[in-house]
């Protein structure tokens, strides 16, 4: 009889147990939400951030503050998140730095972007657009080539900094067109495109939201985007492809991840709340006015990008020998 009794409760403890999940994601969210961004204030990471939440917010009927806490490319943020309890409540913006580029750049890195994470949704791709001095005498991708190629080694291209999507994509560019290019890395994309704009270096590829504004207002000239198809906020600007080197395309891109272990119903409605945001006509036209174009997909899908992303932006990291550790 005692057995057969401890049996029952043993299988009410399990039926419990089993149901908690599932009765946490019927009341989640009852609080406000924190969402990390391992990047400063005011960037295009936290811009970018600060314009989708809102709207996922409203969707979820709860607040989404944005707690920034940049270091180290990303890694000291979401660090934090990678420790954080599963239930929902702390979230990464996570981008093609934190979980492609960084793994193969820090030698020390403090937390697995595949373990310790993940996969909520992806929020949107970010293109970038060729830049080059106005006064420097180049104005398509085939142009430069030939100009780099008649002047080898006397062709500078800034980027961000060593590891960064601007410095990989100058990289791919070198190798892909065979020139020789001097890389000139700089501690923010602001300083970068402050000498790109005196002349003090002739070109940069970075981000959409960061060069085309500088392109619209005649600060630099616009060669070519990043991407296979043309951007729909710049559909003036050639691709690479068109305009003469075929098969360079990269982007970068960002995305919400929650810590290692979170149920999968609070991830599933995470996930809903964030691909309804970006169906929002209004929220496109503003991603898309900044360079982001809005990739809505499952945690399935997403989790397969990110480990493209990964091998791609690994293979860039290693080919151009960076480290910053």
């Amino acid at each position: 009889m005692q057995r057969a009794f401890l049996a029952i409760i043993l299988r009410a403890l399990a039926l419990v147990a089993a149901l908690l999940p599932a009765l946490a994601a019927a009341e989640y969210p009852d609080k406000p939400i924190r969402l990390v961004v391992p990047f400063p204030p005011g960037g295009g990471a936290d811009n970018l951030a600060r314009l989708v939440m809102p709207k996922v917010a409203e969707r979820l009927g709860t607040t989404i503050y944005i707690d920034n806490r940049p270091g180290a490319g990303g890694n000291v943020g979401a660090e934090s998140v990678a420790r954080a309890a599963p239930d929902g409540y702390t979230l990464l913006y996570g981008t093609n730095g934190t979980h492609g580029i960084n793994p193969s750049l820090y030698s020390n890195m403090r937390f697995d972007p595949v373990k310790d994470f993940v996969p909520v949704a992806p929020m949107t791709q970010i293109a970038a657009l060729l830049i080059v001095n106005p006064e420097f005498p180049v104005k398509s991708v085939a142009e430069l080539i030939r100009y780099a190629k008649s002047h080898p080694g006397k062709v500078n291209f800034a980027s961000a900094g060593n590891g960064t999507t601007s410095h990989l994509a100058g990289e791919l560019l070198k190798t892909m067109a065979g020139i020789d290019i001097v890389h000139v890395p700089y501690r923010g994309g602001a300083l970068a495109a402050v000498d790109l704009m005196s002349g003090q270096v002739q070109m940069m590829i970075d981000v959409m939201p960061n060069a085309y504004p500088l392109a619209k207002e005649g600060k630099v000239r616009g060669i070519a985007v990043t991407t296979a198809e043309r951007f729909p906020g710049a559909p003036e600007v050639p691709t690479f492809a068109e305009s003469g080197l075929p098969g360079f395309e990269i982007s970068a891109w960002d995305g919400v991840f929650a810590p290692a272990g979170t149920p999968e119903p609070i991830v599933a409605k995470l996930n809903a709340a964030i691909r309804a945001a970006l169906d929002d006509a209004q929220l496109k036209s503003a991603l898309i006015a900044r360079g982001a174009q809005p990739v809505p997909a499952s945690p399935e899908e997403f989790a397969r990008r990110v480990a493209a992303s990964a091998q791609m932006w690994g293979k860039l990291v290693r080919d151009a020998g960076a480290k910053v550790d």
